[in-house]
């Protein structure tokens, strides 16, 4: 089955007329599956697909990886081009989020505008609280088991806009599709954390190897240590590729490209990928 994964957003840009905000999209080709993996801020999609040449229309179906604003504002545009397609999400997604601010105060950060009630009048919601099959061989894995010591959401994320309730972020998930080569991971911003999140795909597909993980990986705010450790974990579990990008941090890209400038690459907004 060929596979092609398209980045529709990212925070970076390549090629004329391709446009770039802080958020991600891609849109994966899995046989006949046609798959939005996230939507952005939604100020850049439509424009980015038009360039592209890639129709939003024949969408079968949008994958929300987490309830922020920067991977769901297109969402809505999205559902009025693709009529009332599946939309598959964790419930928490839906809730209410909040970011901390350095002087003590709150952001709201959550989807814009959108609610359960709004979204369910537009498309089929889906409930993603345990792993599942999409069809053509995509997989989410639902909320990811936070097991290891040293990872954790990798910010001041809350519930509530006085601060008082932290957002554990269960809604967190990633998808992953098993090839031929090993199982390609796509990460929303992996605030389960990275190495969790492969040790579970590896735990669900019985360790088959990780062949590439593309998307953000949430060490924009993360240590030295923090980052030495993901690391030598990417060269433990054997990962083929590395592609990093969106939430990921320059630090942590700029350690993963000395560490592995054979396995690592880019993706701005525009890339396309082939499997």
């Amino acid at each position: 089955m060929k596979i092609k994964i398209a980045t529709l957003v990212e925070d970076t840009a390549g090629g004329r007329g391709i446009l770039a905000e802080h958020g991600l999209c891609f849109r994966i080709e899995a046989g006949p599956r046609k798959l939005l993996f996230d939507t952005g801020q939604g100020h850049v999609l439509t424009g980015n697909a038009r360039r592209l040449g890639i129709p939003l229309e024949q969408t079968g179906a949008v994958i929300i990886s987490h309830g922020h604003y920067d991977h769901t504002g297109g969402l809505l545009e999205t559902l009025r081009l693709t009529g009332k397609k599946r939309v598959y999400a964790h419930p928490i997604a839906l809730k209410p989020k909040y970011a901390k601010n350095a002087d003590g105060s709150a952001r709201e950060i959550g989807i814009s505008s959108l609610d359960e009630q709004k979204i369910r009048a537009q498309a089929e919601l889906i409930f993603t609280e345990k792993p599942v099959e999409i069809g053509d061989g995509v997989f989410l894995t639902g909320p990811v088991p936070r097991q290891n010591d040293f990872e954790d959401t990798g910010g001041q994320f809350f519930a509530d806009p006085d601060c008082l309730h932290p957002d554990a972020l269960v809604d967190d998930q990633s998808a992953f599709i098993e090839t031929p080569s090993g199982t390609v991971v796509i990460l929303g911003c992996a605030h389960a954390g990275v190495i969790n999140t492969l040790n579970y795909i590896r735990e669900l597909t019985g360790n088959r190897p990780i062949h590439t993980v593309l998307g953000g990986m949430h060490l924009l705010a993360a240590g030295p240590a923090r980052i030495d450790k993901t690391l030598r974990e990417f060269r433990s579990l054997g990962v083929k590729r590395l592609i990093p990008c969106h939430c990921t941090g320059m630090a942590a890209m700029a350690k993963m490209w000395h560490e592995f400038p054979d396995k690592c690459f880019a993706c701005p907004t525009g890339t396309v990928l082939e499997f």
